[in-house]
């Protein structure tokens, strides 16, 4: 079993333990060889990363909530809220070193493919990704930080739309892209309706060539189908209402993006 092989099978080893972390050890490797990577070895790239940074990020929205809560009570006790303060921030700074570690992983690859005729499905597939991790240091960040990143975060995501073109309307990863991107255009830039618009207008496409689905990817292409429409009715719900979207509460539904 030769590196590269070997890397992959520990990654997979790792996933089936759900040891994350030891998977993006392994997966990083892969990446930074001077191959192309297969789709196989660019989706455990993702499923690694994705389920390291899903967790901090799930944290970060607990204890954001806490701190509201807190802030709400106007309590006397200062400590209490500096302990959750602090926390916070040590989420936070997590949080960012993750998605820079994958924001660098991603320029190296994107920068070796610049003058290769790879396939646009694969840049499509990485651009989102870039566009996605952009996307979770917007949801923290703040000032001129936030806009700077959200920028980032747009320009990645109109990037993978490019080379997206070229995909069916009904391939997995563009409608993953449509999901996500339009799941920027809600939460970064509170704009319900570019996101009804990007979300509805993949879905419509898709219908149109459903029958043309393979049965390879039909499972995929469906489960985000039916993710784009319960986003638009969460969406369409809350926009007679946009001028308070700023304003969302906690127990607001969370829009449904891809895992």
């Amino acid at each position: 079993m030769g590196g590269r092989e070997e890397c992959v099978y520990r990654s997979k080893l790792a996933e089936q333990a759900e040891r994350y972390d030891d998977m993006v050890v392994w997966m990083q490797r892969v990446a930074e060889g001077d191959y192309e990577m297969t789709v196989e070895e660019r989706n455990l790239l993702s499923v690694a990363y994705k389920n390291v940074i899903g967790t901090k990020r799930a944290s970060w929205r607990i204890i954001t909530g806490i701190e509201q809560k807190e802030i709400e009570k106007k309590s006397e006790c200062g400590k209490q809220l500096g302990y959750i303060v602090d926390y916070r921030k040590k989420i936070e700074g997590e949080l960012k070193s993750t998605c820079n570690k994958v924001l660098g992983v991603l320029k190296a690859i994107l920068d070796k493919q610049q003058d290769s005729s790879i396939a646009g499905e694969s840049k499509v597939f990485y651009y989102k990704m870039q566009g996605d991790y952009h996307r979770y240091l917007a949801e923290f960040a703040k000032g001129n930080e936030r806009q700077e990143v959200a920028e980032n975060s747009l320009a990645s995501y109109k990037k993978a739309e490019e080379f997206a073109k070229a995909l069916t309307s009904t391939h997995p990863i563009r409608l993953g892209l449509a999901l996500n991107f339009s799941v920027f255009y809600f939460e970064i830039l509170n704009s319900a309706e570019l996101a009804c618009t990007v979300a509805k207008s993949a879905f419509d496409d898709a219908i149109q060539e459903l029958d043309s689905l393979n049965e390879e990817s039909y499972k995929d292409s469906t489960l985000i189908m039916q993710l784009l429409r319960d986003n638009l009715t969460l969406w369409t719900a809350d926009m007679p209402n946009q001028e308070d979207q700023e304003q969302r509460t906690d127990d607001a539904d969370e829009p449904q993006e891809e895992s």
